[in-house]
């Protein structure tokens, strides 16, 4: 919905910020998209779009994806040798929600961290004791790669400040670590802090945002780092069959979103009114960083199924009901939402 009228019969769709639909605008520049062979020779749609996002993301070099699972996988299949460990928080998307493909085709063994500095963020200490020596015996576990996941999606939509981020990457490094940051919704993060997207990619080898969450673009990633990590990455994203041809008309989409980042702040906004309104209501909930809020109920599928049939969609993330808001849930919406939770029961 769109309009700041809310209609009292329509459903209101909190499931996730990837159900936004391209508006007029976007769906204009996407007709209009100049395009090539991306796989024979370049997409000047493309190209203009890798360009851009690698500069706003402060690493040398891009590249288009068609999801963000894929580029996370691409980025592990680079920084992996079959056997290796990484490190991922606990319920990172790496680990829960990208059907064990870590694993199956990067060849890396995964192991969680528990969140002992906050929300979404491990500590440096327990990166290092995770990590183990940086010279370890030839028949050791060999752990190789840090991944970090900014806002974090499981815990809330939880940030990772930047001197908290420059103390995970220090000792990421200190103990022979390489970094992968899971960026999908990094423009949420930036948004929140009033932040170039940039000051939270600082010193990482690799960096992955989306363009689908909460952008209104309907499909599209990149995945950032060095040359010489791109070039790879870009082989392994022909393996993967992610080799789009005129790739432009969805590149297009995407650049409309690199512009729209500034307007995350309503969704924040919105589901700051969300959480305080649900608490009014009774509900466990905390105080959203950015455009997730969580609440904790007694039973998970009982609550989704009475807001359900009360019109508001709602899905379970982490043992509680998790609410999204995005461009297509106006302020309207949310005070609709609220209406409706008062007057049935919970």
């Amino acid at each position: 919905m769109t309009s700041e009228t809310a209609d009292t019969s329509a459903t209101i769709d909190f499931r996730s910020d990837t159900i936004t639909r391209p508006d007029e605008a976007m769906r204009s520049a996407m007709a209009k998209a100049e395009v090539g062979d991306n796989v024979i020779d370049t997409d000047p749609t493309v190209a203009e779009l890798e360009e851009r996002a690698a500069a706003t993301l402060g690493m040398q070099a891009a590249l288009w994806t068609p999801s963000g699972t894929m580029a996370n996988l691409v980025a592990l299949c680079v920084h992996l040798r079959r056997g290796d460990r990484f490190l991922a928080t606990r319920d990172a998307h790496v680990l829960a929600n990208e059907l064990g493909s870590g694993a199956w085709l990067a060849g890396g063994m995964p192991e969680a961290l528990e969140h002992d500095a906050g929300p979404g963020r491990p500590s440096p200490s327990a990166v290092k004791k995770a990590a183990g020596p940086r010279k370890a015996p030839y028949y050791a576990l060999r752990t190789t790669l840090l991944c970090l996941e900014n806002s974090h999606n499981a815990a809330g939509g939880a940030i990772t400040p930047p001197d908290e981020h420059a103390q995970l990457v220090a000792t990421a490094r200190a103990t022979g670590l390489r970094v992968h940051l899971d960026g999908a919704r990094l423009w949420n993060a930036a948004a929140a802090l009033g932040l170039p997207p940039a000051a939270l990619t600082v010193g990482v080898d690799s960096v992955s945002a989306c363009f689908s969450k909460g952008l209104g673009a309907p499909v599209g990633s990149v995945l950032a780092g060095g040359e010489d990590f791109v070039a790879h990455a870009r082989r392994i994203r022909q393996m993967l069959g992610g080799g789009v041809r005129q790739g432009g008309v969805l590149a297009a989409a995407c650049l409309v979103a690199l512009g729209r980042v500034s307007s995350l702040k309503d969704d924040h906004a919105n589901a700051t009114a969300l959480a305080s309104g649900l608490r009014e209501c009774g509900w466990d909930t905390t105080e959203p960083e950015t455009n997730i809020v969580l609440a904790t109920v007694p039973d998970v599928a009982l609550t989704i199924d009475r807001l359900r049939a009360a019109g508001i969609l709602t899905l379970p993330m982490a043992g509680k009901v998790r609410f999204v808001t995005h461009r297509d849930v106006t302020s309207a919406d949310v005070a609709e939402t609220l209406r409706r939770i008062k007057a049935g029961p919970r």
